[in-house]
């Protein structure tokens, strides 16, 4: 997968993840549900490998498109999430305007 990634991609930190976790599970619902319906109904890991990539591929499309739209709220929310090691009660005013420039959809 990492070579799909560019040098213009946002890099998924954990703060990248937590400061985007509204709009993963509301755009990649129906992946996250495929591929844990997948790990429900066989323990073998390399049975739900594909479910997986489409996760991590919805994901990434996700914050490309969050990068363009939204790119310095985005990094102000998540700059804030890694400072404050991903409490969001610490960066509710990041979040806010985050919010704003990239409403959920």
């Amino acid at each position: 997968m990492a070579a799909n990634v560019s040098a213009e991609d946002p890099v998924p930190t954990s703060a990248v993840l937590m400061a985007a976790s509204k709009q993963i599970g509301l755009r990649c619902r129906n992946e996250n549900v495929a591929f844990l319906k997948c790990k429900k109904k066989d323990a073998d890991p390399e049975k739900c490998l594909d479910k997986g990539r489409d996760v991590t591929r919805c994901v990434f499309s996700l914050l490309r498109d969050l990068h363009q739209k939204c790119n310095k709220e985005m990094d102000e929310y998540s700059r804030c999430m890694y400072y404050h090691t991903d409490e969001f009660e610490l960066c509710r005013k990041e979040q806010e305007a985050f919010e704003k420039a990239c409403p959920l959809e």
